[in-house]
């Protein structure tokens, strides 16, 4: 690797070769303000906080986009710089609410953050107040205009990382904002809620619906059996929330804490999770054996079966029609175990945490209602849990481990992977080959389908067939996918689909920031949680064994039709 010499605030550096300005401070420590900058993103240079002084130059550049070369002589801190910054900062609060305190977003905000790291307590400029038209539109998330300080992330997530590219810059100068077209509310328009956006959002212009009332309730309410699943991504990120780095594990802790705020039984997803797989399994070898619609395609991921139902509506039938797991998980609470308990559907109150805003969305769709009520009541994100965690002074660092009630709550490593790209697919392998050969595997990791890797693909013997199976996170990813389907040239018999990059775990409603670093720390953390348990395929949890035996029969049985799968629907 070449390496140029420079200088920064008079101290000698040698960076790499190619790098920015921005790049170069951050290797020999020095921070540079940033708000369009992203470091998963490319680059836009629109926000001007980053401004620097160049040695022999009129004019101040930006650190973001201008790249390093021999010599070059750089100051982050002398006063034109300082007082740059500072003029490009009190023009965006001019026409920001402030309304801090009561912003979702309160003390993890990135112009929050700046002003004060820039010292900036007022703004001489006139108070510009906008009335752009605000969205509470879908049961997912909620748009604020009024907050966009128009850095355009929200954009690149959609545009870029989803291929959707559902949000534009409307208006010009002072009055630019970030909308969709012609305004329109994000229930009118083929929105997936993903919530991407809402990730790459520096501010609180974007926010998940807050349901965090409605479990208080329900909590308060002596009438209501409440019980509560917790989605296999949230143990490898709610730690964030109380200053924990990336990828700790901290189920037991999360279990302690759930049972503290109340909830009658503190279940596992997971457990739905193996289910999901048995039946997923069975469906994808009887189409295999039967000559059924091929490829088959994962289900458990709502942003990706919204986006199906609008982009390719004509392809539904490669669908899995399994549930995903929160929602087999709803419709089990209020029928097994309902039965079990002694108790009416009605009376179980049914909360999912979950890392993923389009969960909501899933939870209210009109059919997931098996037992004649709504399969799951209420989804709290990560962020939502952890604010209710701290509203009720629950001190995270003084939590013991607990474990997880039964029936509902024993699982093994194959539904724990469930919440990275690729561990569904791998969960399925490891369950589809053993049913068909009889044979146990010498080795049930199947590293070809993890990582970042945007499309990644195998073939897996299994007896005399060769499966050909690929793996996609990203929508833009699983577009390409879709265009080979639609186009008779897909080589593929079986594939996973999530939404968002990195799967679940980089999900819309997990900690804020969440990076392809910070991904990468929670997949291995995954990974590490799998490895770490006794039980790893899904055919080899004991309590899925009993379901079948009392309740469900066999894999595909008429109940389980009834229970745990569903049809999705063409969406304009």
């Amino acid at each position: 690797m070449q390496t140029v010499n420079i200088k920064i605030n008079g101290r000698p550096a040698t960076v790499p070769e190619g790098s920015t300005i921005l790049q170069a401070a951050e290797s020999v420590g020095i921070t540079i303000p940033t708000l369009c900058h992203h470091p998963d993103q490319k680059v836009k240079g629109v926000c001007r906080v980053c401004l620097v002084e160049i040695a022999g130059q009129r004019l101040l550049q930006p650190a973001c986009s201008y790249p390093v070369y021999t010599g070059m002589e750089i100051s982050t801190v002398s006063r034109s710089v300082r007082e740059a910054r500072q003029t490009m900062l009190e023009l965006i609060l001019a026409a920001h609410p402030q309304d801090c305190l009561q912003c979702v977003r309160n003390l993890n905000c990135e112009l929050q953050s700046i002003t004060r790291d820039l010292n900036i307590k007022d703004t001489p400029f006139d108070r510009q107040v906008r009335t752009a038209k605000g969205d509470r539109s879908t049961t997912s998330i909620v748009r604020n205009p009024d907050k966009c300080i128009n850095c355009r992330r929200c954009i690149d997530a959609c545009r870029e990382v989803q291929g959707i590219g559902l949000l534009y810059t409307q208006g010009r100068g002072k009055s630019t904002v970030v909308q969709t077209e012609m305004e329109k509310d994000l229930a009118e328009i083929p929105c997936v809620l993903c919530g991407q956006c809402l990730q790459a959002c520096p501010v609180g212009a974007i926010s998940e619906v807050d349901e965090t009332e409605r479990v208080w309730e329900a909590l308060e309410n002596p009438a209501k059996h409440v019980v509560v699943q917790t989605a296999p991504a949230i143990r490898v990120a709610i730690g964030e929330e109380f200053g924990l780095p990336p990828g700790s594990v901290v189920t037991g802790q999360l279990v302690s804490a759930l049972r503290m705020l109340g909830f009658d039984a503190v279940f596992d997803t997971d457990f739905t999770a193996d289910l999901t797989i048995i039946e997923e399994g069975h469906e994808f070898i009887d189409r295999l054996t039967n000559k059924g619609k091929l490829p088959m395609i994962t289900s458990c991921s709502p942003g990706w079966i919204k986006y199906i139902e609008h982009r390719f509506p004509g392809h539904l039938d490669h669908l899995s029609t399994c549930k995903s797991p929160q929602q087999m998980f709803g419709a089990l609470a209020k029928t097994y175990y309902a039965k079990r308990m002694g108790l009416k559907a009605e009376d179980i109150y049914v909360v999912s945490i979950m890392p993923c805003t389009a969960k909501k969305f899933e939870a209210a769709r009109p059919e997931m209602n098996a037992s004649g009520h709504r399969d799951v009541d209420a989804v709290l994100t990560t962020r939502e849990l952890s604010r209710m965690l701290k509203q009720s002074g629950i001190n995270w660092s003084n939590l013991p481990d607990s474990a997880y009630d039964d029936p509902l709550g024993i699982s093994t490593g194959a539904g724990v992977i469930f919440g990275a790209t690729g561990g569904v697919m791998e969960a399925a392998l490891r369950t589809v080959y053993e049913v068909v050969t009889g044979c146990q595997l010498s080795d049930i990791n199947f590293a070809a389908v993890r990582g970042m890797q945007g499309i990644k693909e195998a073939d897996v013997v299994v007896g005399d067939l060769t499966v050909k199976v690929a793996v996609a996170h990203g929508l833009a990813n699983a577009r390409q996918i879709m265009d080979q389907i639609v186009a008779g040239s897909s080589p593929y018999h079986f594939i996973e689909i999530m939404c968002c990059p990195g799967g679940c775990i980089g999900g819309g409603g997990q900690p804020i920031p969440t990076t392809n670093a910070i991904r990468e720390k929670r997949i291995g953390a995954t990974y590490q949680a799998d490895a770490d348990m006794t039980l790893r395929q899904s055919h080899h949890n004991p309590a899925v064994a009993c379901l079948y035996e009392e309740f469900l029969k066999r894999p595909l049985s008429h109940t389980s039709h009834e229970l745990l799968h569903t049809h999705y629907q063409p969406r304009k």
